[in-house]
């Protein structure tokens, strides 16, 4: 979909570190605010913080808020946004504590970014950046409000114990999703109910995998852009983040 024009940004580079690891994120935020706003922390796709994601943070950033777009494998380590990524991606997969660690790196990061109200936190992802959304949720930082998925990878980790998921929880998911099948969507939805979460589903018929990504065509891999699925589920987003950040 077409996007308007941002407001006025100011854009920086913001280094934190897990361990002896250091993270290189990107920060957007709104240059003429007069008192802190809320923050939209913006996991990546498989990719890593490449300009694809850089470009969607200046987007959110564009609806007022700040957006810290966090970076989940390492300054400098960058992927390519329409290559295979598996190899930056799989060991986080294989180890989510690791990545947990690394999401609640970047959370802190984010909730210290100047500008930032700290007690209004949420976090969105795609791809692989929408399990990201639902691990930080699962980890259940505190302060954090909302977590958006879309096209996210559903499956939870399967050696960290379920607790309880404070943040209100919103599933924008393309029906025809190969890489999150029905059996994954029912068994997010008991866990997030087990969990006590405010959460909801929205599922857009006939939309495939990465549908917000304009250009995808790789009906051979179910990777399909589709038009009303993205309209919608932005506005979806909207509005529950309105809600989320309600005083």
């Amino acid at each position: 979909m077409p996007h308007p024009p941002s407001a006025d940004l100011r854009k920086t580079s913001i280094d934190y570190t897990d361990s002896d690891t250091v993270f290189e994120g990107y920060a957007v935020a709104p240059a003429h605010a007069s008192a802190p706003l809320p923050c939209i922390v913006l996991a990546h796709d498989w990719s890593g913080l490449t300009a694809p994601t850089m470009r969607l943070a200046e987007r959110y950033a564009g609806l007022g808020y700040v957006c810290v777009a966090l970076d989940a494998y390492g300054k400098g380590v960058r992927g390519d946004p329409v290559g295979d990524n598996a190899l930056l991606m799989d060991p986080l997969m294989r180890d989510r504590s690791l990545l947990r660690r690394r999401l609640l790196a970047g959370f802190k990061a984010a909730s210290a970014f100047p500008g930032v109200d700290p007690a209004r936190m949420a976090v969105v992802g795609y791809c692989f950046g929408g399990l990201c959304a639902l691990d930080l949720a699962r980890a259940a930082p505190v302060n954090l409000r909302a977590a958006v998925s879309f096209h996210g990878v559903l499956q939870p980790p399967a050696a960290l114990a379920p607790g309880r998921i404070g943040a209100s929880v919103l599933l924008l998911h393309g029906w025809e999703d190969h890489v999150a099948p029905p059996p994954d969507v029912l068994a997010v939805g008991r866990e997030l109910t087990e969990a006590g979460a405010d959460w909801q589903l929205h599922a857009y018929g006939h939309a495939q995998h990465a549908f917000t990504f304009e250009g995808a065509a790789f009906p051979e891999r179910g990777i399909v852009y589709d038009r009303r699925a993205d309209e919608r589920s932005w506005a979806a987003m909207r509005a529950h983040l309105a809600e989320a950040f309600r005083p």
